[in-house]
């Protein structure tokens, strides 16, 4: 019997290892909760929710083709040689996974295992990132061949196995000891939950995508909010991709030029290439989830660490307004859009100067569609520790004037400061009368902002800095996309540079 191992492909189309794995052999499908993966200190009690719920739609996808969902609790290698001392593992089935350490030194267990019992295992490729890649050199055509490739169609109907193994109950959070945090108003997984948002966001939530990302009074309606589907695999990027190219084709030839939607669908699909270049960065690099990606860097902060202006950054008490809207609305609904995290980290790792592993931690328990590959590098870059990336702080007050401009955002957040003005709301302390719940700016923007440029930049002039980042580009920068393209109206350019700081994910 094959087995197919799901992990995070939480469902049943364009799902390589379910095809392959029931082309010639009855298949087990197994999902393996790992107590010692939810102990880990990235992850709490709402990503454990949402997988939950996508597991309950996956079981629904695979009773249709006439399979069941065998979930078995306990370390991953132990499962699978209890198996195959029960029946003769043929194969085992999955897609590839670049995720945080602990499910990379896993697979390396795993892999061990199998080699010992001479199990096959079959690892197929999951999105763009590309294994055992020599040069990112030609990595976009790499990109593009996969996502214009065919999707894989779920199997028909198989034959039922008659192994009669029971599912293990799935332990609570308490049994597991994962970090508690949990969503007042969470997103829900599931399958079917990201189909409905892919078609809301492309029949008319995402019209103004391009203007209204980076406001959070409007990110949450204009944002196609995909990421957590994405990084769970209840959707694959690929469908989305040609969803979404689909779409843009329909677009192109019934609007006028000027269309809002053009604009979007552009945008959108370039950062879907985005998601891919960060996760393909983890990848190639695994310490990027501990270490700076640029040495020069190291011991810049780690030994100045506050603990106090840590703890009033996680609960939202920084005296910064909008800052404190953020966090808040984060730890309420588990998702912030791209420019408000930018903006998070920046001011925790430059005006209050926290080396970005612990706050790093913190917000990846926080969203729940944490996806490691991307969460590290953007928290790098926003703390000025890859190298390569334009310095950019984002000045919390400009910041709430450009996108709160009435104090809307930070009125629904923070209601301590709601009978001010739109004149005070966004600089409390300068009110007539400041209100007496909500705490003093915990540190003075302008010269904490200032301080931060000059230790930055003083790292930037040093020795050797500029060869170190140079051999980070050559590792890690994006390339011009080599695909060629006939010149249409519709067409864009797929260049990038190493500085860039734009949107990466699907916020």
């Amino acid at each position: 019997m094959n087995i197919v191992w799901f992990k995070r492909d939480l469902r049943v189309a364009d799902h390589a290892p379910l095809k392959l794995a029931t082309q010639e052999h009855s298949a087990l499908a197994l999902y393996i909760v790992e107590p010692e993966l939810w102990v880990q200190a990235d992850l709490s009690a709402r990503h454990y929710a949402f997988l939950k719920e996508s597991l309950s739609d996956l079981e629904s996808q695979l009773l249709a083709l006439n399979l069941r969902l065998l979930v078995k609790v306990g370390e991953a290698a132990d499962i699978f040689a209890n198996l195959h001392s029960m029946f003769n593992i043929s194969a085992v089935f999955s897609h590839q996974e670049t995720w945080n350490d602990w499910t990379y030194q896993r697979d390396k267990r795993v892999s061990s295992l199998f080699k010992s019992l001479s199990i096959p295992w079959h690892e197929s490729q999951q999105n763009g990132v590309v294994r055992k890649l020599k040069s990112r050199d030609g990595w976009a055509k790499k990109w593009h061949q996969y996502m214009t490739s065919p999707q894989i169609e779920p199997p028909e109907a198989v034959a039922s196995t008659d192994i009669d193994i029971k599912s293990d109950e799935m332990p609570s959070v308490e049994q597991l000891g994962t970090s508690s945090e949990t969503c007042d108003t969470p997103q829900y997984g599931g399958r079917s939950r990201g189909l409905k948002l892919l078609n809301t966001f492309f029949d008319y939530r995402g019209e103004s995508y391009t203007k209204e990302m980076s406001s959070p009074l409007t990110a949450f309606e204009s944002c196609s909010r995909l990421s957590t589907y994405l990084a769970y695999g209840s959707l694959s990027i690929r469908e989305v991709f040609q969803f979404a190219q689909a779409r843009k084709t329909d677009i192109y030839e019934q609007s006028a030029p000027g269309s809002p939607w053009r604009s979007s669908v552009r945008s959108f699909l370039s950062r879907l290439r985005w998601h891919c270049h960060f996760i393909q960065k983890l990848e190639d690099e695994p310490s990027i989830e501990f270490k700076n990606l640029h040495s020069a860097i190291d011991g810049l902060r780690e030994n100045d660490f506050n603990n106090e202006h840590f703890k009033a950054w996680c609960e939202g008490l920084t005296g910064y307004p909008l800052i404190d809207a953020c966090m808040r609305a984060l730890r309420a609904t588990g998702w912030i859009n791209f420019r408000m995290r930018a903006m998070l980290v920046s001011f925790s790792s430059n005006h209050l100067w926290l080396h970005w592993r612990e706050p790093s931690l913190h917000l990846a328990r926080l969203f729940v569609d944490y996806e490691p590959g991307i969460h590290y590098s953007q928290v790098q870059m926003q703390s000025g520790a890859t190298g390569i990336n334009a310095i950019r702080i984002y000045n919390p007050n400009k910041q709430a004037v450009d996108q709160d401009p009435d104090g809307e955002f930070i009125r629904q957040w923070v209601p301590e400061l709601s009978g001010l003005s739109s004149l005070e709301i966004h600089t409390p302390w300068l009110a007539k009368d400041p209100p007496k719940d909500y705490p003093q700016p915990i540190v003075e923007e302008g010269s904490a902002r200032r301080e931060a440029n000059q230790r930055l930049y003083a790292i930037k002039r040093s020795k050797n800095f500029k060869a170190i980042s140079s051999r980070i580009v050559t590792k890690h920068a994006s390339r011009k996309n080599t695909v060629k393209r006939k010149k249409t109206k519709s067409s864009t350019s797929s260049s990038s540079s190493s500085s860039t700081g734009q949107q990466h994910e699907l916020f």
